[in-house]
């Protein structure tokens, strides 16, 4: 029989599964929050992702459950488990990349590296981290924050007071002085098997990933391995399962730091969908199940991989297609099926070559078309 995998959370990144698991010959069921969200192709439910009920409900027939994103809480991942249910990554794993503060305690356990920190719960605990620290730091809610939300930068706990009255505590870091941002990504299977792809370059906007760029330029190999170290120590140590996104700071000295991680497909990975042997889409697939691992070798010499943010104010990114198509040729593009927002990811392009500059110009000027 097919393999059904189950996932949770209808956004882009559970809709870019579909394609590879019908290539599979997998069946692809998805519990989305609301109707009309991205993966509704393979929406097979509707409901509320944090009830107990609705969730193992949906699980029943599955032979996996995985995630669109990190937020289920634990207690149902937890009665997922004690109910049978295969569940990758398990709640374990998850509760780290669930809360930033475990995050850091977890990988500073580890002896791995990350920028100073500190967990406050008051503004004079916060002001201590301030004058230990330059003056001036990240402090970070330790849930829910993504694209650049729950993130601040503060000289004063002041700037942060409205999140010290909602109780509980805030995590404070230092101020990176990073010469860029790179992402290690990673898979790994239940029986162990690890699989990395080459280490990439982020560009960031506004706190969004803007551009990737795969492989890193200027990379040596002993920064590649280094990355690859941290990203296998902590798949490994913290028993991930699937897909794992290791963000990394670069220091001038060139030592990495860690940022942040994510237990599922990541922004950082669209570029393999065209780049590499093995999309981490498909990747992830196999890990969850508990296949074997495809190839990671990217299949150029570069690929570089454009957000669309926002997307045009009138119109559809379809209309805008005929232009798009014709103009850069070489361009692959992927929609999410969402509706134009500022700062919202719409889509992305991806675009390989030999030469970065002319990949870089020709993936910007595609991206460009659909967007206003």
């Amino acid at each position: 029989m097919r393999p059904i995998v189950g996932v949770i959370g209808g956004g882009q990144l559970a809709r870019m599964m579909i394609p590879r698991a019908i290539e599979l010959g997998f069946e692809l069921r998805v519990l989305a929050e609301t109707d009309g969200m991205s993966a509704s192709l393979a929406a097979t439910a509707v409901g509320d992702y944090t009830d107990a009920a609705t969730v193992l409900d949906f699980a029943r027939d599955v032979d996996v459950i995985t995630f669109d994103h990190e937020h289920v809480p634990q207690d149902v991942l937890t009665q997922l488990v004690e109910a049978g249910v295969s569940v990758h990554p398990g709640p374990a794993p998850l509760a780290v990349a669930q809360d930033k503060i475990v995050m850091r305690q977890e990988l500073t356990r580890l002896g791995l590296p990350v920028p100073a920190w500190a967990s406050v719960s008051t503004p004079e605990e916060l002001d201590a981290f301030v004058a230990a620290n330059g003056g001036r730091v990240i402090v970070k809610t330790p849930r829910g924050g993504y694209d650049g939300k729950g993130v601040r930068i503060v000289t004063d706990a002041a700037e942060v007071a409205d999140w010290f009255e909602g109780g509980g505590a805030l995590l404070a870091e230092e101020l990176v002085s990073f010469t860029r941002e790179l992402a290690q990504l990673a898979a790994r299977s239940p029986s162990g098997e690890v699989a990395l792809w080459p280490l990439v370059e982020s560009v960031q906007l506004d706190g969004v990933c803007a551009e990737v760029i795969a492989p890193a330029p200027s990379m040596t190999a002993a920064l590649s391995a280094t990355a690859a170290m941290i990203a296998q120590t902590v798949a490994e140590k913290l028993g991930v399962t699937g897909v794992l996104a290791v963000e990394l700071f670069e220091t001038a000295d060139g030592q990495l730091l860690i940022n942040e991680l994510a237990m599922r497909p990541h922004n950082s990975g669209h570029w393999t969908m065209d780049g590499a042997v093995t999309s981490q889409f498909e990747q992830h697939l196999r890990a969850v199940l508990d296949l074997p691992l495809g190839a990671t070798d990217a299949r150029s010499p570069w690929t570089v991989m454009i957000n669309v943010l926002g997307g045009p104010t009138s119109g559809s990114i379809a209309e805008r297609y005929p232009i798009a198509l014709a103009n850069q040729p070489t361009a692959k593009f992927h929609e999410y099926g969402k509706a134009p927002r500022p700062g919202r990811k719409v889509g992305h392009v991806n675009v390989s070559g030999d030469d970065l500059d002319d990949v870089v110009y020709r993936a910007r000027a595609a991206a460009a078309i659909l967007k206003d």
